[in-house]
């Protein structure tokens, strides 16, 4: 099995809490260098990109210029940020993918923008910048972007060599407790990505931020045999049948949107 992607969660701390977020149910933690370097070991063989993203702000890590440096001795390091911490990364050439997801600021729009910049203005020499901003929102983060780079900015679009802006539509996180109800939909989880929880807890897609689907735990099982479980396993083959089998794929709103467009997002 040879995954697109691994999203792995360093910490599940967040420094914001924004209204469209599911928010940390969890205990607050922030993965070791020899949890994380476990975590490395297992997955070699079964992916060379990896994403720092699950719930939680990965550049609120004490350690994340370290996380970086050993993770790309073996994988392409991608960050997904809401950007507040930018200048926690230090002069760091190993990171082959920053996502920014500007909605998450509601004041000082200006101010926090500039410390951005000063920052992506040197990653970019070596880091794909990738702004993402929901639909339809943000006029003022987008006149502040379309200032600095000198271009209109209408969709998605390239910014400048190494930067992009990305425009998404919001939906609705999958909850055990929302009006959602689907019993069928197409999912790419467990076919081109998997997620990694800070305690090690192996989850189907970046989108379970609350573990609600256990698949087994990477620091105590081998991942080829979490892989076979039965409960990945059916999973799986009802994802083939376009059945979603657990609760959480029921109510989960991404599916929608995913059908939407033909499963091309």
């Amino acid at each position: 099995m040879k995954y697109k992607k691994v999203y792995i969660e360093i910490t599940n701390n967040c420094n914001l809490n924004c209204s469209f977020c599911i928010h940390n149910k969890r205990t607050p933690k922030y993965m070791t260098m020899d949890e994380f370097k476990i975590v490395l070991s297992k997955l070699k063989g079964y992916t060379k990109y990896l994403y720092f993203h699950i719930l939680g702000e990965p550049l609120l890590h004490p350690s994340i210029n370290e996380f970086i440096n050993e993770a790309s001795k073996d994988f392409y390091v991608n960050i997904t940020t809401n950007g507040y911490l930018i200048k926690n990364i230090k002069d760091n050439k190993n990171i082959r993918q920053i996502n920014i997801s500007l909605h998450s600021n509601q004041k000082e729009k200006e101010k926090y923008l500039e410390n951005i910049f000063e920052v992506t203005d040197e990653l970019k020499k070596y880091t794909y910048i990738n702004y993402r901003l929901w639909t339809g929102k943000n006029d003022e983060i987008i006149k502040l972007l379309e200032k600095k780079y000198n271009v209109k900015i209408e969709a998605s679009r390239k910014l400048e060599d190494n930067v992009f802006i990305d425009f998404d539509e919001e939906f609705t996180w999958p909850d055990l407790n929302n009006n959602i109800c689907k019993t069928k939909g197409k999912c790419y989880a467990l076919k081109d990505h998997i997620g990694i929880l800070v305690d090690g807890t192996v989850i189907p897609c970046c989108l379970d931020g609350n573990g609600n689907i256990k698949l087994g735990n990477i620091f105590e099982n081998n991942l080829k045999d979490i892989i076979n479980s039965d409960r990945c396993q059916n999973m799986m083959n009802g994802f083939k049948e376009q059945k979603l089998i657990e609760p959480l794929c029921n109510h989960c709103g991404f599916i929608d949107k995913l059908n939407k467009y033909g499963g091309k997002i």
